[in-house]
Formats: structure tokens, C-alpha cells, sequence
């Protein structure tokens, strides 16, 4: 593979010797170089410094990159996505508009269970070809690793079906890709009156068939009233366990019934959404985070679920300032979040969870890989890893990144070494 001399890059963001999962205060810390250089070998960041440390000529390597002006920065690191569906929903997107409530359309067969039944009717190969044209979007907005969720398929036939398009998608695709299996997502109309039924299919024959092809790396339920209790969830991680699946919940979004409780019991990776997290909840998850470096889940906030529901946003700055670890997702979906850039992301965490630029590019970087399980591997400017990296436009200042918040500041993608 081609080696890459990054020279008189306007500052290299996020250089970390070495990385670990950040908490509280230590969001706020974003150390970069100015003037800097940056060496990628074999797919990896092999070295980077100053210039006027530079020993090298550009004619010793394979491509040289003059970023003078420009950012260099880790990729984002999306943690949370339903990326493989079958179709849009816009037309709840006007029902919402003329006052219908999420809940309310969810009621009348929407939602979750409205891209059930599209997903049912969809083929496999159609729902891959869909799927990989929004990788390559998000690809070209920066995105370098992406969690994908089944859970529209809520029959055995199609969340296998889903999770084998995620497999494929992961097989050729140069982002790091992770799978969570939610097929605890909703229940499907069959099961309404048989929760126990339900859970006995996705814990007695889903889970063991998704164990058997390696199908996912996570399991995930939503964890919310009208949906799937405290309770429930419990019984499905404890199961998802036993076959290697570790939790990544929704929890708090429409409610508080017990879901970071239940969440903090399973060891969960992440706890995903929170716009209603009560003062107590916040310290549960600070206690279950305290201490030793990586422990307790990491607080994934959606902020454009939130905009495009318009409902209150989440509490980051108390979630920071109680020394949480905090990352940033898409939620990428058909009804509740219909894009996966993450560039508006870090904006819409400025503006209206009230994050510093260098919080919101930590969480959306480093942490964001740290909430899949990737953090050894990806979400810094750190030797050894992954060289997936943006080079920006020229810029004034890292803060003009979410500043400009409708302006495609993205020049160039480097994917494990390959522009893309």
C-alpha cells in the first residue's frame, strides 16, 4: 500500500501518544500541532510531529499532501445508526408537522412497524445496493466506522435478512463497520398480547442463529414505555450474554422507566438517546463511570433525533460536568433521524446541547469509537491506528468546523489509507 507524507498541515487534531475513553472534563482537552506533519504506511498513522522536526523528503514517499490552511482530523466515529432499511418515511414526516405525535403514529401501525412491513416485501439485494449508497454518502461526509441495527425486520426471515446485508456491507466496505442485533425494536402486531412469545423467539432461536454466522457484535432493546420494559430488557441482555452479544440500549427517550438502571446491571457499552434523564439518573451513570478508566457505559446522545422530533434536547453539559463519558451519533433512520451527517452532528451539539467544539469532536471521534468497541483501533491521531482521516477545506480556526454549520467543509476522506 502507497505511503502518504502529510506536510505544513494547518493543525493535526486530536495527536494522542495514546488513547483512552474520555469522561467529564477530559472532553474539553483536544491536543493538536500546528505546522504539523503526518506519515501514513500500510494503512496505519505511522508518525507525525512539527515540520521543523521533519527528517523526510515528499520524494521518499508515494503521495505527498500539502495541507497548508487545513485540518487534519480523526473520522467520525458513528455510533448509532438503523442505516439498512427498506424506504422513507416523509409522509409521517407531515403527519408530524400537522401535530401527530411519535407515539401516536407508532399507535396507528407507523413507525417502527410501518418499515417492518416494507422490509418484509424488500429483497436482499435491494436492501444492500440502498444501503451502500448511503455508506458511500456518509463515507464522503467523513464517516470511517459506522454501527449498523437491525430491528425492522421483527420476524426471524427478515432480521436475518437485515443482518446479512450488514455482514455483506462490513465484507466490502472500507469503514469499520459494527452490527447490533434489535430485534427487540417492537413488538409486531402478532404479539401484542404474547410479550413472552416474542422474547422466547428473539432469546430461543434468533440469538442462537445470529451466534452461529457471527452475525452481530451487539444486542440492542428499546428500552421505552409502550415498547419494552425494564424488565424485559433485562431478561433479553442476560440472554444476548450467553451468546456473546453485549447491550447497547435505547433507553430515555420518550420516558424514564427504568432503563438506565437496567442498562448499568448488564454492563451495556452504551446507553443511547437520554433526552429525559432525571438529576438522579445523571449520577447513576456518573457513579457507574467513576474511577477506573473505560468502566460503566458510554452516553450516546442523538441531537438530530431530538431536532427533528422537536423534543427537548439532551442534557450534555450536566451529563459533562457530572464526569460522564459522552459520545455522539447519527441515529441515521427513516423516521426520526433521516440523515447520518455527522458534520451537523458536532454543529447541532454546539448549538444547542451547548458542547465546546473540542467536546463535540472528541465525542463524535474518539469516544464515538470507544461506544463500539473500536476505540484501540480508530477516533484519534494516535501511531498504530487506522489511518481514517479528513482533510478539511482551508479553514480559520477548528470552532469554524460546527460554526458553519450548512457549509460541506470535507475535502477529502482517507479511508485505512485509500482516498475515497
Amino acid at each position: 500500500m502507497a505511503t502518504i507524507l502529510f506536510t505544513h498541515i494547518g493543525q493535526l487534531v486530536s495527536v494522542r501518544p495514546e488513547s483512552f475513553r474520555l469522561q467529564g472534563k477530559q472532553l474539553a482537552e483536544l491536543p493538536s500541532l500546528r505546522d504539523a506533519y503526518l506519515v501514513v504506511e500500510d494503512g496505519r498513522i505511522a508518525e507525525y510531529g512539527v515540520m521543523d522536526g521533519l527528517t523526510y523528503q515528499p520524494r521518499d514517499f508515494g503521495e505527498h499532501v500539502d495541507a497548508r490552511g487545513r485540518l487534519v482530523l480523526p473520522a467520525w466515529c458513528d455510533s448509532h445508526t438503523h442505516l439498512v432499511f427498506a424506504a422513507s418515511r416523509e409522509q409521517e414526516f407531515v403527519e408530524k408537522i400537522r401535530g401527530s405525535s411519535y407515539a401516536e403514529i407508532a399507535a396507528k401501525g407507523g413507525g417502527i412497524l410501518n418499515s417492518a412491513r416494507r422490509l418484509a416485501d424488500c429483497s436482499e439485494e435491494t436492501l444492500f445496493r440502498d444501503a451502500w449508497e448511503r455508506l458511500a454518502e456518509i463515507a464522503r461526509l467523513g464517516t470511517g466506522a459506522v454501527e449498523i441495527k437491525s430491528g425492522y425486520g421483527l420476524t426471524v426471515e427478515s432480521e436475518l435478512k437485515m443482518l446479512r446485508v450488514i455482514r455483506r456491507l462490513r465484507e466490502k466496505s472500507p469503514l469499520a463497520i459494527r452490527a447490533t442485533f434489535l430485534g427487540a425494536h417492537a413488538y409486531p402486531p402478532e404479539y401484542l398480547a404474547d410479550h413472552e412469545g416474542y422474547i422466547r423467539l428473539l432469546v430461543e432461536e434468533l440469538m442462537p442463529r445470529i451466534a452461529a454466522e457471527g452475525l452481530a457484535d451487539f444486542v440492542d432493546v428499546f428500552c421505552e414505555q409502550g415498547f419494552f420494559s425494564a424488565e424485559e430488557t433485562l431478561r433479553i441482555c442476560e440472554a444476548a450474554w450467553a451468546w456473546g452479544l453485549r447491550p447497547k440500549l435505547h433507553v430515555n427517550q420518550l420516558s424514564s422507566q427504568g432503563g438506565i438502571e437496567a442498562g448499568i446491571r448488564v454492563n451495556a457499552l452504551s446507553l443511547d438517546h437520554l433526552e429525559t434523564l432525571t438529576p438522579q439518573e445523571i449520577g447513576l451513570l456518573a457513579a457507574a463511570t467513576a474511577g477506573a478508566t473505560g468502566a460503566g457505559p458510554v452516553a450516546t446522545l442523538l441531537p438530530s433525533a431530538a431536532f427533528f422530533l422537536r423534543m427537548p434536547y439532551q442534557p450534555a453539559r450536566a451529563l459533562l460536568d457530572a464526569g460522564c463519558p459522552v459520545a455522539l451519533a447519527s441515529d441515521y433512520n427513516p423516521g426520526s433521524s433521516p440523515s447520518g451527517n455527522m458534520n451537523f452532528i458536532v454543529s447541532l451539539a454546539c448549538i444547542q446541547l451547548r458542547m465546546l467544539p473540542e467536546e463535540a469532536i472528541n465525542a463524535a471521534t474518539l469516544n464515538g469509537a470507544y461506544a463500539m468497541g473500536l476505540g484501540e483501533e480508530l477516533g484519534s491521531i494516535t501511531p498504530g491506528k487506522r489511518a481514517n482521516l479528513i482533510l478539511t477545506r482551508p479553514v480559520p480556526s477548528l470552532a469554524y468546523l460546527p460554526y458553519a454549520f450548512g457549509t460541506s467543509l470535507v475535502e477529502r476522506v482517507l479511508l485505512g489509507g485509500q482516498w475515497m
